[in-house]
């Protein structure tokens, strides 16, 4: 079964051709990061404005690519929640086009779920149940995946994602967009134990995070070294702060593994690119003897293959969309 998938949740707009959820015969990822970086972020109209212009060439790249044309495809997957909102329309109404044109079958996928679905590619052995920790830029999460469309949330963050305190901290470091990673590649070089910085927990919830105290607590003491001339060490300090991150996120990961009896950890989103977070998993794994699943690092941003395994599964269990599918800006993973 070969799935047409789109992805337009943020600032990359793309598409490919997935068989049978596992096979990639193409992708494609029209990118906009150079253009946001001159802004610090992703500016949600212009990557809207960004993705109407692409869209079109996007999608007939990635057919071209898998040597297919509309009529070789079996359905269409797009992702509708969550996102930009603006963003997310332009890839639901072009998709819900293509669907009524063509009369092929619209499959609406969850962001987050097609994050997760990325292992499917990378390890085409991998089946539920398994726990997940879903970590992106706007997301947190600890997720049993009881089957390929069953979720249940066991923790979450309650403020900032880690993505987004590992972007803010880097912005106030002056470093360009996307902050999370020039902070991961310039802690290589630092001291993780030079800055001592707070391990947040959630009182009466275990698995759940929360980051906004620790980014508030690496800006101030970045300021009010600045306000005082006292020389920071760029270095130490992004290590020092993803090492904080990534204890958190282990910490509770493997809390919930260990009550939940679970042996197989698999890692998804943007922030499973992050190399420090890769090495303490796989070190905790081996410790622990556990089975760990990490996606390949060109499918641990947004890309349309991702979309295209997830849709597969979504097709198999009936979530077929109407041509009223809306774009919604959030969504939580269990919503079925």
């Amino acid at each position: 079964m070969k799935i047409l998938s789109i992805e337009s949740s943020c600032d990359e707009t793309a598409a490919a051709v997935v068989e049978d959820g596992r096979k990639v015969l193409s992708s494609v990822v029209a990118s906009q990061v150079e253009e946001h970086r001159l802004y610090g972020g992703v500016v949600p109209e212009i990557a809207s404005r960004r993705h109407a212009e692409s869209i079109s060439a996007v999608v007939r790249e990635a057919l071209a690519q898998a040597q297919c044309n509309l009529s070789d495809i079996d359905a269409i997957g797009v992702t509708f929640a969550p996102g930009l909102i603006g963003a997310l329309l332009v890839g639901v109404n072009f998709a819900k086009g293509l669907s009524l044109a063509t009369g092929k079958p619209l499959v609406p996928v969850h962001h987050l779920r097609s994050h997760i679905a990325a292992n499917y590619i990378t390890h085409t052995e991998l089946k539920p149940p398994f726990l997940c920790l879903v970590v992106s830029g706007g997301h947190s999460h600890i997720v049993m995946v009881e089957d390929y469309t069953k979720m249940r949330v066991i923790g979450a963050t309650r403020d900032d994602a880690a993505g987004e305190a590992f972007d803010k901290a880097a912005r106030t470091m002056g470093m360009p967009y996307p902050g999370g990673i020039e902070l991961d590649r310039v802690a290589e070089e630092g001291n993780e134990n030079a800055y001592t910085l707070p391990h947040p927990t959630v009182a009466g919830s275990p698995y759940d995070f929360s980051f906004s105290g620790l980014k508030t607590a690496v800006i101030n003491l970045h300021h009010n070294a600045e306000q005082k001339g006292e020389e920071i060490c760029k270095e130490d300090l992004c290590a020092s702060f993803r090492k904080a991150v990534v204890d958190c996120l282990t910490d509770n990961l493997f809390k919930a593994a260990a009550d939940l009896g679970v042996d197989t950890i698999v890692a998804a989103g943007g922030v499973s690119a992050n190399r420090l977070l890769r090495r303490e998993l796989e070190r905790l794994c081996k410790e622990k003897g556990c089975k760990l699943y990490v996606p390949q690092l060109s499918l641990c941003g947004d890309n349309g293959a991702m979309v295209g395994s997830q849709a597969y599964y979504e097709f198999l269990s009936g979530n077929i969309a109407e041509s009223n599918l809306n774009a919604i800006a959030t969504l939580p993973i269990d919503y079925l």
